[in-house]
């Protein structure tokens, strides 16, 4: 629990408490500055809400973060290991796609760059 919404509760209590004795007595200047106090206290409270709402969320995200983190080197070390059976079952596939990722690569790498057309004069 936040300080904000401890002392927000301290002051919301003793602005009724004084409101309430500015009532009995017919003091307007006790019962309205009692009012203030409460008013100031649910204020207060309300901010201290706000803050632990914020810091419970920002724990939640940091949570998901860190178990998304956690979960994927075991997700990248399955999908080696699918990869590396695939290739044991199949070695000369495996190689024929290889050669034919290498050589789709290697006629991007060596196409002359694309000229913008001439212009008439």
């Amino acid at each position: 629990m936040d300080k904000d919404r401890i002392a927000g509760s301290a002051k919301d209590f003793a602005g009724k408490v004084e409101g309430t004795v500015g009532d009995i007595a017919g003091d307007a200047k006790t019962e309205a500055a009692g009012r203030v106090r409460e008013a100031t206290g649910t204020a207060q409270n309300l901010y201290g809400q706000a803050k632990d709402a914020a810091r419970e969320a920002t724990d939640t995200a940091v949570s998901y973060a860190k178990d998304a983190y956690e979960n994927s080197g075991d997700t990248f070390r399955d999908g080696s290991q699918a990869i590396a059976k695939k290739v044991q079952d199949n070695p000369l596939g495996s190689m024929l796609i290889a050669g034919a990722i290498g050589f789709a690569l290697a006629l991007l790498m060596t196409r002359p760059p694309s000229r913008p057309p001439q212009r008439s004069r």
